[in-house]
Formats: C-alpha cells, sequence, structure tokens
C-alpha cells in the first residue's frame, strides 16, 4: 500500500520500486480528477526504458482519492485506534467503480459507507466476513458480475511469552518487527522489569495461569513458554492447550518434552490437545546462540501462522 499527496510526498510502497514512478504520475490525474483507477503492470519490456516488473508477472494497482471518502478513513482510523478487526469493501469495476464507492464493515457487522449493490449485499458480507475470519485479503464477486475487492484489518498477532528469561528479549525483539503485540508473563516481579525488557509491549508479574485467564486467547495468539519450571510451565500449558491459542510451544529438549507430556496427561488434558504442542520447540535451524533459537522460534511461528510446510 502507498499513499501519495497532492504534493508529491509517497510513504510505502505497491512493489520493489519497479513501478512506482508510475503509479505516483497516475494518483496525480486521480487526485486532480477525483475518479479512482484500476492500473495493470506486466513484464518490462526488454528493449525500452517501459515501466513495467523485471522480475515477472502482473499487478494490478488500485489507485482511489482519499478526499472523497473522509468518512471511511475516520472509521478506518478510529477501528485500528480502538483495536477492532474490520474490513473495507472496494467496487473495481463497473459504474460502481467510477462513483468511488466503498463499504466499511466490523466484526461485529456495523457499517459506514454504501456499495449500492441491495441485490448482492448479502452474500458478499458472508463471503467478505468470512475473509475476515481467515485474515486473508481477496476478492469477491457481486450479483452483476463485477468483481469487489475485500481488504481485511484483523487484530495484530499477538505473542504471549511465558517466564522473563534471556531467550525472551531477541523473541520479543523479533516479534516487534514482525508486527506482534508482545507480553511477557512471570511471577518473579525483580525478572519481569522494564530495565530488563525495554522492547515488551507488556509486562504482567503474575502467575502464568491466572494472567491467560484475563487475556482473549484466540486464533491469533502464539505461546511460547521458557521457564523450564513445572511450576510456572505446566499450569500455564494446562490452561492454554484447552484455549483457542493459534500456536503453543516449549521449551526443553525431548526427554524433558516426555515427562511434561507425561505430567499433563495425569493432569487431564487429552491427546488430541497435547498434539497442538510444539516441543520441542522452533524449527531446527542447527543453531545453538541465544539469537538464533529465537529465530527458530519465529520462524515456526511464521509457519504456523501462514499454514506453511
Amino acid at each position: 500500500k502507498m499513499i501519495v499527496t497532492k504534493s508529491g510526498g509517497i510513504a510505502g510502497s505497491v512493489s520493489a520500486g519497479c513501478v512506482e514512478g508510475a503509479v505516483i504520475d497516475e494518483s496525480s490525474e486521480v487526485i486532480n480528477s477525483g475518479e479512482p483507477r484500476l492500473v495493470e503492470y506486466g513484464v518490462a519490456d526488454e528493449t525500452a526504458w517501459s515501466v513495467g516488473l523485471a522480475c515477472g508477472g502482473r499487478i494490478k494497482i488500485l489507485i482511489e482519492p482519499g478526499f472523497s471518502l473522509d468518512k471511511i478513513f475516520t472509521g478506518i482510523q478510529e477501528n485500528f485506534a480502538s483495536g477492532i478487526p474490520f474490513l473495507t469493501v472496494t467496487s473495481l469495476e463497473g459504474k460502481e467503480a467510477s462513483r468511488n464507492k466503498k463499504l466499511l464493515v466490523d466484526r461485529e457487522g456495523n457499517r459506514i459507507g454504501d456499495l449500492s449493490l441491495p441485490e448482492s449485499e448479502s452474500i458478499m458480507l458472508q463471503e467478505a466476513l468470512a475473509l475476515l475470519a481467515s485474515e486473508k485479503s481477496g476478492t469477491v464477486k457481486a450479483q452483476d458480475g463485477s468483481t469487489l475487492f475485500v481488504e481485511v484489518h484483523p487484530l495484530p498477532p499477538q505473542l504471549i511469552i511465558i517466564g522473563a528469561v534471556h531467550l525472551a528479549d531477541p523473541l520479543v525483539r523479533i516479534a516487534n518487527i514482525l508486527g506482534f503485540e508482545t507480553i511477557i508473563i512471570d511471577p518473579r516481579s525483580a525478572f519481569a522489569t522494564p530495565d530488563r525488557f525495554p522492547h515488551a509491549g507488556q509486562l504482567i508479574p503474575s502467575w502464568p495461569d491466572e494472567a491467560l485467564q484475563d487475556l482473549m486467547l484466540g486464533s491469533s495468539t502464539y505461546i511460547v513458554v521458557l521457564t523450564h519450571d513445572p511450576k510456572l510451565d505446566d499450569p500455564a500449558l494446562i490452561y492454554a492447550l484447552r484455549s483457542e491459542a493459534g500456536y503453543i510451544g516449549a521449551l526443553g529438549s525431548q526427554r524433558t518434552n516426555q515427562k511434561r507430556q507425561t505430567r499433563l496427561k495425569k493432569a487431564g488434558l487429552t491427546d488430541e490437545q497435547l498434539s497442538r504442542l510444539h516441543a520441542p520447540i522452533g524449527i531446527d535451524l542447527g543453531g545453538r546462540a541465544t539469537e538464533e533459537i529465537a529465530v527458530s522460534i519465529m520462524a515456526q511461528i511464521i509457519q504456523v501462522r501462514n499454514k506453511g510446510n
């Protein structure tokens, strides 16, 4: 995504620099006309200084004038500030596209704007909300055959770290770069301090299982257990493995994990619940340094989040 101002100022990008110059020129025309425009670029001409994608493929870019969508962009700002998941639906073609139509819908179904597509609205909204639940943007078809772009804005993923140990700091720093909200939980208040973890979004000096009960654990929650102390780890894992958290991992060797599995089974967890536990944690990258272990853990979280293999 890229923003272009009337004076030529820019923020963000839409490619690796291949088409930005042309998009800025197109944006100036859209600002002047007030009419949105859908542009498409393909592979660059090898014999001319033409705009194109040197890496191959094709790209479509929607350019829309922001000043005619004040209510929508105000709603976007407010939802971001309030931490409310939402989506926007934009007409990409047909008469509604030329009218600069856009609709904002939050997870509860509250709306701002209008697409003027009453015959398609019910089915379209079901598909759009399904995309929001999957946290993936995409396109849907209106009943008149036109294409609608659904851009989803889910809650940011949340990394919860049990244990204010040395490994937690690089984990937090990497997670911050990746756009995660970060929380460290440890009842030992001498360990969970801002001086030790200046980059953490939140520090909770509480018993992990109690702290987890006060947090909303959903599919975008990723829990990493690091303390090696069963008094802290086991209650946290028992609660987490019964929750809807998208990922639960625990540090430790194969032998440590076998003992842990035995204890958790005695505590009443089922084989299905235990199968959700990633332990030993992380992807085996062969690293030994603390930062390398942090990379392997975040790599596994990215893999799970994107359903990679």
